[in-house]
């Protein structure tokens, strides 16, 4: 392994490649994080819809989350990017407005949070659903009203149920960022193949790729490790991931 390419130039007055690759793991992060935080607020909204006692919300979310969950990510990005434009005339307005990394971006962060989202509705909705009745029940005999009783009684208990599996969808979406490079976002793996096709380095190129992946991919793990050693309720210990 010649570890000196990192340290070349891509052209003469161009960054490193190694610096290259970190400008496309900042990309990688970014989509990440944001997409996370879409997905969990639209994912936890669904998966509690999916458990009320309201069954036009029950389905529309079972309906949302088979669209997201069965349609390939590749094949939601090209509609995503290519197709909504055609169809809703406003966005295509705000797509010749904005210049085309902002454009590609954009569609990431949406396309991955509205994805996660039905993954994460899962676990919400199936945390909930594995609390007894009576939890339920003694929110409503304390007086509170449904959205209180989620609020204060069920959420905080499913929450912590749902944190392993919570932390194998952040883990998982950070690897599906990898997909963006399909609509020309510079993320990683976009600069990981740029690399290897312009200097023919592809073993460099993809064992530095995979080493950035692992590395952001194990420090989610932690986190969520010591969000759930933070979480654990007292006698009932927990399952650190």
């Amino acid at each position: 392994m010649d570890l000196h390419i990192f340290l070349e130039p891509m052209s003469e007055g161009d960054p490193t490649w190694g610096a290259m690759l970190l400008s496309g793991l900042g990309w990688t992060i970014a989509v990440a994080v944001l997409a996370w935080i879409m997905a969990f607020s639209i994912g936890s909204l669904i998966g509690i819809a999916r458990t009320t006692d309201k069954r036009w919300l029950v389905v529309l979310g079972g309906a949302y989350v088979e669209v997201f969950r069965n349609i390939p990510l590749l094949v939601q990005f090209f509609v995503w990017y290519f197709v909504v434009p055609g169809l809703i005339p406003p966005v295509k307005t705000l797509v010749i407005a904005l210049d085309p990394i902002t454009y590609q971006f954009i569609t990431a962060v949406i396309c991955l949070g509205f994805f996660t989202a039905a993954r994460i509705a899962e676990q919400v909705r199936s945390g909930i659903q594995s609390l007894s009745r009576g939890q339920r029940n003694a929110g409503y005999a304390l007086g509170l009203t449904q959205w209180q009783t989620y609020r204060y009684v069920l959420l905080p208990m499913a929450y912590r149920i749902v944190i392993p599996p919570l932390t194998s969808e952040l883990m998982n979406l950070i690897k599906n960022t990898a997909v963006a490079y399909s609509i020309g976002l510079v993320e990683l793996f976009f600069r990981t193949r740029e690399m290897g096709e312009m200097t023919f380095r592809y073993f460099e190129a993809f064992s530095a790729a995979t080493l950035l992946y692992l590395l952001i991919a194990l420090a989610a793990n932690r986190m969520m490790a010591v969000i759930e050693r933070r979480l654990v309720i007292p006698g009932q210990g927990g399952r650190h991931v």
